[in-house]
């Protein structure tokens, strides 16, 4: 299988942080197989996005895979789904990250989501997973410095 139209094996392996910093982000086949799978679900929600809203609506990667050097450059989970290439950082410039986090929740339950959070009111962690999806509604937060995961998204 080929990455659909809309979500290349490139735009979700570049990271501004692994070119400044030298780090190779080349992803394994493992990797790959999932960035592959990842691409699809984002292809999938894209068209779900543009048939309900009926504009010409696209997705903002900003984050996808990360070997384990990037993730811990970055300060990312030690179990981050980013590392396995199951994760993306995602924005829909015509939709509030709220707006968009509601959306896949609920309808991109038929394809098997792992994690949906609200990250910071500024963009989508959509997680993927290799096994029985959680279906886990989160939103992140800063508290006195720290992130916070309140169950939901609100």
């Amino acid at each position: 299988m080929k990455f659909p139209p809309h979500f290349s094996e490139d735009e979700l392996t570049r990271s501004q942080t692994a070119t400044r910093q030298g780090i190779d982000n080349t992803p394994n086949e493992q990797e790959k197989s999932n960035l592959l799978r990842l691409a699809w679900f984002l292809e999938s929600l894209r068209e779900k996005l543009r048939n309900h809203y009926g504009r010409n609506l696209y997705i903002v990667v900003s984050s996808g895979f990360r070997c384990e050097e990037l993730n811990k450059a970055i300060g990312g989970s030690k179990a981050s789904a980013h590392m396995q290439g199951l994760a993306a950082d995602i924005t829909c410039p015509t939709l509030t990250p709220l707006e968009l986090a509601k959306f896949i929740s609920k309808n991109m339950a038929d394809e098997g989501f792992d994690q949906v959070i609200h990250e910071f009111g500024r963009w989508v962690h959509l997680g993927l997973c290799e096994g029985l999806p959680r279906y886990e509604l989160l939103t992140a937060v800063k508290e006195n410095g720290k992130t916070v995961y309140k169950k939901g998204l609100i």
